[in-house]
């Protein structure tokens, strides 16, 4: 069989975990001053992608 290729733009934005996949949130690059600090602040850390969603990251990712 043929090797599966890898989708690159999901290579970029999805790390795999021991609990699945982490991800970061978007708008947080430009335009800050008009958001708040609060908003900001929770923009900041990484997200685990959802279960539901998982699958497709798997498929997007095989060799990960």
């Amino acid at each position: 069989m043929p090797k599966l290729k890898t989708n690159k733009g999901a290579a970029k934005r999805f790390r795999r975990t021991a609990n699945g996949y982490k991800c970061a949130q978007s708008h947080l690059n430009h335009i800050l001053t008009k958001k708040s600090s609060k908003r900001k602040r929770k923009l900041g850390p990484l997200n685990q992608v959802d279960e539901t969603d998982v699958g497709r990251v798997r498929q997007m990712l095989p060799y990960s």
